[in-house]
């Protein structure tokens, strides 16, 4: 088995040291590699720009000859050899949910970022040696072995694979807070690194809430016991990562935890990133099965990935009634808003932004480019579920996929095509949906008839009002948020702002003469329905914008309402879909 010690001497220096024992080296060269992306975010990572020092040697300490032969490969020359050591460093200095981080607190790693590997010995067991301070625990899924006389402090992981050793992250400390919660007879743990005071009542109550709910909808879980793993820090941050049996979330300030917005955002990322332990670390699709660390793995099966585990995400935790409606209705109206406000949906379908994430997916990128496969994968998860119940009059759901490409798929270790999951979706709900995966998946019809229509299915509607900025409103441009002076984030085509000639980063200096710091909105309506001057830097151009204000209709604010009136099939489809009353 290939086996990674890793040890530190000086952690404010955020330095790993890692030595990876390559055994039964049987050629004249050999090729590691360390991967160039972690599964859960789809585009490259390049961890290897973290690597300060990188040596090899044979077991009896003599140095080899090695070179790098791509970005992050290297070639050892091993004649002779039966044992390889790689000894390097790895620079761990930021924090989130996907990143590795060594500080005078904690030693904290998601292997996919720093462990090397054989690419024709990928398969092969691994082992884990942590050498760390006596008064350290550590928080993760790997399985601990007991060894004896070979070890510095008794502290070694096994993993089946190398696929498990990447996909099984740790935090080391000695200030870990822990806890679980038994569902099912299955053990879920909280580990918590950070300034927090976690009320564990609650989040025991409610954890066993809504993992009781998905464990219901999906029949069984595909690991043996599941940890979630806080990284709390003091300012605001959220971000959470996946792993098939356990969950890395990172989220601040603490001094917040437990506050309504903070701990809704804590449940809501943790309720989405156990559903990925069934949608994505188990359902896969087909050009993921297996990963391939080494270069893109490209997909048009986001929206299915992402977008159904951010539907899925919050709606768990409303029907289990962990959230009530107007929370639910408030995180699915962050989504609409973020639909709706954004050009690009007549420009890319969901299924090409799946393709693209690779390219750009994880920043703004150039104005009215690209969907999101979060947002609208997760309309599109809603319409998709909601077109199986009207069809199967409430009999069926997009549970019934999810629980059939789980069964005939992942626990068959196969991955599914763009076909399956259309095949699979129309035999549910019983009837042809091409229409639907034509114009709305792989095409960019708008979506608010579609919307409309499948909300007034549940006794719902879409409920559209004017923005409260009047920059928004009435000139159709966004403003970065917390710059001064003002700079502009985005501006929608063909409103007022675009022809007049504003664009993205114009920095706004004055309106109507007056200098404008951090009270841009409230200048704007103080001039409210005149004509209005904007003097702004543009690139290295100072010019003047004249703008005419509109009727109002540039980025409406979007939300989703009840029915007044609501026939008894309305509310009756509803409490299906909910599951409670109307």
């Amino acid at each position: 088995f290939m086996r990674y010690i890793f040890s530190y001497t000086n952690p404010q220096r955020h330095f790993i040291d890692i030595e990876c024992v390559i055994p039964a080296v049987r050629s004249d060269k050999l090729l590691v590699q360390l991967p160039s992306w972690r599964p859960g975010r789809y585009e490259l990572g390049n961890f290897a720009k973290n690597i300060q020092k990188w040596e090899a040697f044979d077991e009896a300490g003599k140095k080899l000859k090695a070179k790098k032969i791509t970005k992050d490969s290297w070639e050892i020359i091993t004649k002779g050899v039966g044992e390889v050591h790689v000894k390097y460093n790895y620079y761990a200095s930021e924090i989130n949910a996907g990143s590795s981080f060594l500080d005078e607190k904690q030693l904290y790693v998601n292997p996919v970022n720093c462990c090397l590997y054989v690419p024709e010995r990928i398969d092969e067991p691994c082992e884990l040696e942590l050498v760390l301070p006596r008064d350290y625990i550590v928080g993760s899924g790997l399985k601990r072995v007991l060894k004896a006389g070979n070890t510095k402090n008794g502290l070694v992981f096994s993993t089946k694979d190398f696929h498990e050793l990447a996909d099984s992250p740790f935090i080391a400390s000695n200030t870990l807070k822990h806890n679980e919660v038994v569902v099912s007879g299955l053990k879920f743990h909280l580990w918590f690194q950070g300034e927090c005071t976690p009320d564990w009542t609650r989040l025991l109550n409610d954890f066993y809430i809504f993992i009781k709910e998905q464990l219901s909808a999906m029949k069984e879980f595909p690991s043996t016991e599941y940890h979630f793993l806080f990284q709390i820090l003091p300012y605001r941050f959220y971000h959470g990562v996946e792993h098939l049996n356990s969950t890395v979330l990172a989220l601040g300030p603490g001094y917040n935890l437990m506050e309504n917005s903070l701990y809704d955002d804590l449940l809501g990322v943790c309720s989405h990133e156990l559903y990925h332990a069934w949608n994505i670390k188990s359902i896969r699709p087909l050009e993921m099965m297996p990963y391939n660390y080494a270069k893109e793995n490209y997909s048009r099966l986001g929206y299915v990935c992402e977008g159904v585990t951010t539907y899925y995400g919050d709606y768990f935790l409303f029907r289990s009634g962990v959230f009530n409606e107007q929370e639910y209705f408030q995180t699915f109206n962050e989504r609409l808003q973020k639909h709706f406000h954004n050009p690009a949906r007549f420009t890319m379908a969901v299924t090409d932004a799946s393709f693209d994430t690779w390219l750009d997916g994880y920043v703004p990128g150039i104005p009215a480019r690209k969907t999101s496969i979060y947002d609208e994968g997760c309309l599109i998860a809603f319409f998709t579920d909601v077109l199986i119940r009207r069809k199967t009059k409430n009999k069926k759901s997009l549970d019934d996929v999810m629980l059939h490409l789980y069964n005939e798929f992942a626990k068959k270790g196969k991955g599914y095509s763009e076909d399956d999951y259309m095949s699979i979706v129309e035999q549910v709900a019983g009837d042809s949906l091409t229409d639907f995966f034509i114009n709305y998946v792989y095409g960019t019809n708008d979506f608010e008839p579609m919307l409309q229509e499948q909300l007034a299915y549940i006794g719902c509607e879409l409920v559209k009002t004017k923005s409260k900025k009047y920059h928004e409103a009435y000139f159709g441009f966004k403003l970065q948020e917390g710059i001064v002076p003002p700079k502009v984030a985005l501006v929608y085509p063909d409103s007022v702002a675009d022809r007049a000639g504003l664009t993205a980063n114009d920095e706004i200096i004055a309106i109507n003469g007056h200098q404008v710091r951090n009270d841009l909105n409230e200048w704007k309506k103080y001039f409210a329905g005149g004509q209005i001057d904007l003097t702004v830097f543009s690139n290295t151009n100072l010019k003047t914008i004249r703008l005419l204000p509109s009727s109002g209709e540039h980025y409406l604010n979007y939300s989703v309402a009840k029915l007044k009136n609501a026939t008894d099939g309305q509310k009756q489809a509803y409490q299906s879909w909910a599951k409670r009353k109307f």
